[in-house]
């Protein structure tokens, strides 16, 4: 119930006139016999009510009277809302002169803001103390010591504060006594020689005492060690009391911890030391340590930094109205700064530039939303060392004057570190160091995005005759030999352009032309000249060349596919010309793309639109003539582009992949025509079928040919695969999974036109193969052409010494016949017994060739 106004006798007359009548009118009502019975017992309720309402207001009133302090209330600005008697009479005011009136009137040196401490200390449950001097009607001063507490009516906070008259100050010491033995926290009071003279009740339960024993004793006995907040013991000349006596200022909240030796418990106390002047004096004559019981908070925060720093998370407040900025002891370790940032452009100047940009605009969108906040952002610490950060914040909820964003600053810097090294992995060539295909790519691209009309050129190079070196070196030193031209092209190349292995031999350079049309022409004169030198392997020198094609944008291409196939068609017209130079991408070469963009789009739908055929040309015994084999040869017929020779579309096919699937059809096809053949009685022992070096670099080689095989009943024995001998170099590994793999299947494996790579002689006797085809390069020119003759031979040898089949191609006169039945060679194929047959008419081929 809120207290009566006191006033004047004359006012309080006047305020207890309308209860009284009040009451006396109830009275003469009652006193009616006429009265009914049900409003009688509802009038004296509320008569007695009204007695009960009266009594309580005036006891509080005399009870709020009765307190010889002087007593007001305040409203949560600082207007007096209630005195008390003693009150009106210490200020010889009025109540109408107080009541309504801000706290000045009283207090005229407040200062302007002097509630903002007030309720800080309210609001964390305490009661705010503080000596002022307040001002009397008459304009005389008496000074007063000031209690305050806060509490809550009719839903508006207030403030009561109790001052008591310190000009009697014996009185007033009294009366302060017995308030701070109420409080709940300790308070000690020194001399200026730090002796204590008084202690209060909570000061002697924080350490254990108990009534009768002597605080000053328990600490001048040893058994107490003071220690700062690190743990280590504190002199006395820093102890908060000491600097408060020689400071003349207030220390305050030091954190303190009293350790007992003995008992081995250690206190963590929150103290603050007040210096009190003697009148007149100007320096203090004693300390005033108030101080309260942190421990179980010192533990749950050292616990919680604990748990920060193995989180590497930090915590930060930021009150932008303000501008007071707040880090947790993780959160300052983590940006690196000292003294740490205290206002948020201090945080932000720790930022990289682009980073301070988007964290300062979102700071303003989550401040005017209300949203939250979630960055990744990057900085660097006092000592030069980056780091990354993930900063997430929310915006205070409800407290749309103070503006307050809390939240974690979470140490990313090893997960960006892990990410970026996996990012460079993933980007760069294991071997050389350089980009891989795939960043080169992007790179390209991302230029071409941002920048589409500024002119850049890509350089495509092959090395010339690297699969020579390789194969007869082997891979190891292959992969050395690459490294070696990398660091040959990055040092012609230097800084001026981007550098990438784009497969096996291949590399490619990217280089920007503003300002300079033939700087691509000088870099590619630079590579070729560089590769001038030869280079040593393993002892041995082998001169590799370069063959160069070069491809600008936008004139090219406009996206990085476009452009890299141009500089492609290029390099292979480079390589056509002679290699060791390079070629410029033109419109006769764009003509060309063209016309291969055009077969590569009718190749991939070849298969589906069953436009690839098969003919058959015979494998005869030299001797009889009898038809012992076929080999399958593929032919295409497209609408578009008329009857295609292999020669015309096999090479493209190998080079985008599409072989793969052509392949799979030839050797399905192959093995049905062969069971129809021998379903139709013909005594043909096998189907050679030519499959090429990408289909050995897979894994599906073997299932596609047991696959076949198994849908048209025939063992493998049927079926004979001729590669070139590109195979055997390509991937050595997979290579011999692959031939086991086909020699499990029992199928026949046969070198196709052996003679013209460069295969090493060890592939051959290690690897499953069982037969040799003699290319018709040699066997054309026999038996007049004397190197023709001694190749024949070799081969034969070779052949024979290693217990190989052997079949001569190209077989075309009598002549060639004889002289290969001579040299030992049992079968052979050409024009000289027929060309490629379609099916019915290798069929009656082999019936005329039949003896009857």
């Amino acid at each position: 119930m809120k207290p009566q106004a006191p006033a004047a006798d004359s006012d309080r007359g006047a305020a207890d006139a309308a209860p009284v009548d009040a009451l006396a009118a109830m009275q003469a009502a009652l006193d009616d016999p006429q009265l009914p019975a049900h409003l009688r017992a509802q009038l004296e309720r509320a008569a007695d009510a009204l007695r009960g309402e009266r009594h309580r207001a005036a006891l509080y009133r005399e009870a709020f009277d009765a307190i010889p302090d002087l007593v007001t209330v305040l409203d949560e600005d600082g207007t007096v809302v209630e005195i008390n008697r003693n009150g009106m009479g210490a200020h010889r005011r009025l109540r109408e002169d107080i009541v309504g009136q801000p706290i000045h009137v009283l207090n005229p040196e407040l200062p302007k803001e002097h509630l903002a401490p007030v309720w800080e200390t309210l609001n964390r449950g305490g009661s705010y103390i503080i000596e002022v001097t307040n001002k009397r009607g008459d304009g005389t001063r008496f000074p007063v010591e000031v209690h305050s507490a806060g509490f809550v009516h009719d839903g508006a906070r207030r403030i009561i504060a109790v001052a008591r008259d310190l000009s009697s100050r014996e009185e007033s010491e009294l009366r302060f006594r017995e308030l701070v033995e109420s409080i709940d926290r300790g308070l000690i009071v020194q001399d200026d020689a730090l002796r204590i003279v008084y202690a209060n009740s909570a000061a002697m339960s924080l350490l254990s005492l108990h009534n009768g024993e002597s605080i000053a004793e328990e600490l001048r006995s040893g058994d107490w060690m003071v220690v700062d907040e690190r743990g280590h013991e504190l002199a006395p000349e820093h102890y908060p009391s000491r600097l408060a006596l020689d400071s003349g200022a207030v220390v305050n909240s030091t954190v303190l911890g009293l350790y007992h030796r003995v008992r081995r418990e250690l206190i963590w106390l929150s103290i603050t030391a007040v210096p009190q002047f003697p009148p007149g004096g100007d320096r203090p004559h004693q300390v005033f340590a108030l101080f309260s019981n942190i421990t179980e908070l010192k533990r749950d925060s050292a616990l919680f930094d604990r748990a920060q720093a193995l989180a590497q998370i930090g915590g930060w407040e930021w009150d932008a109205g303000r501008d007071r900025l707040y880090l947790t002891f993780e959160a300052q370790r983590i940006l690196g700064r000292d003294p740490a940032p205290t206002r948020i452009e201090e945080l932000i100047g720790c930022l990289l530039p682009l980073d301070r940009h988007r964290l300062r605009n979102t700071l303003e969108r989550t401040l005017a939303g209300g949203r939250s906040l979630d960055l990744e952002l990057q900085g660097l610490r006092a000592d030069g060392s980056g780091f990354w950060v993930r900063a997430i914040a929310d915006a205070g909820v409800g407290d749309v004057v103070r503006q307050v964003l809390t939240g974690t600053l979470q140490d990313i810097t090893e997960r960006k570190l892990e990410e970026e090294q996996l990012r460079i992995q993933a980007r760069s060539d294991p071997l050389t160091g350089l980009l891989n295909r795939d960043a080169v790519q992007d790179e390209l691209e991302r230029r071409l995005d941002a920048f589409p009309h500024a002119p850049l050129a890509v350089l495509y190079i092959d090395l010339d005759r690297f699969k020579v070196v390789n194969d007869i070196l082997g891979h190891a030193a292959g992969d050395r030999l690459l490294a070696s031209a990398a660091r040959r092209i990055r040092h012609a190349v230097g800084d001026r352009a981007q550098i990438a292995r784009f497969g096996g031999d291949e590399f490619l350079v990217v280089c920007s032309l503003d300002g300079d049309p033939t700087h691509a022409e000088r870099l590619a004169d630079a590579i070729l000249a560089i590769f001038g030198d030869a280079f040593r392997v393993d002892g041995e020198e082998f001169t590799i060349t370069a063959s160069i094609g070069i491809a600008q944008s936008p004139l090219d291409g406009r996206t990085a596919q476009q452009l890299i196939q141009s500089a492609d068609v290029a390099m292979y017209d480079s390589k056509r010309r002679g290699r060791n130079s390079w070629q410029a991408f033109t419109p006769e070469l764009a003509e060309q793309q063209l016309h291969r963009l055009q077969l590569e789009t009718h190749l991939r739908r070849a298969v589906h639109n069953d436009e690839f055929h098969l003919v058959y040309q015979p494998q005869v015994n030299l001797h009889d003539g009898r038809v012992v084999a076929a080999e399958a040869l593929i032919r295409w017929r497209n609408r578009s582009l008329g009857e295609m020779s292999p020669d015309r579309f096999i090479d493209h096919a190998e080079t985008t992949g599409d072989i793969v699937g052509i392949g799979g059809w030839v050797l399905h096809e192959a093995c049905r025509q062969l069971r129809q053949w021998r379903d139709q009685g013909l005594a043909i022992e096998r189907i050679a079928v030519n499959v090429s070096y990408r289909q050995f670099l897979g894994d599906d080689l073997g299932h596609t040919v047991a696959a076949a095989l198994a849908e048209h009943g025939l063992p493998g024995s049927a079926l004979e695969l001729e590669f070139t001998e590109r195979v055997l170099i390509e991937d050595a590994p997979d290579t011999v999974r692959t031939f086991a793999r086909l020699r499990e299947l029992g199928v026949s494996l046969s070198i196709d036109d052996f003679g013209e790579g460069y295969s090493a002689l060890n592939y051959i006797r290690r690897l499953p193969i069982h037969g040799l085809k003699l290319s018709q390069l040699f066997v054309q020119g026999v038996p007049d052409n004397q190197s023709d003759v001694a190749v024949c031979q070799a081969v034969t040898g070779i052949a024979r010494s290693l217990g190989l089949g052997l079949v001569a191609e190209g077989v075309e006169t009598q002549r060639q016949r004889a002289f290969l039945r001579e040299l030992g060679v049992l079968i052979g194929q050409g024009f000289l017994f027929a060309p490629g047959l379609a099916p019915d008419e290798l069929r009656d081929y082999c019936l005329a060739q039949t003896p009857h």
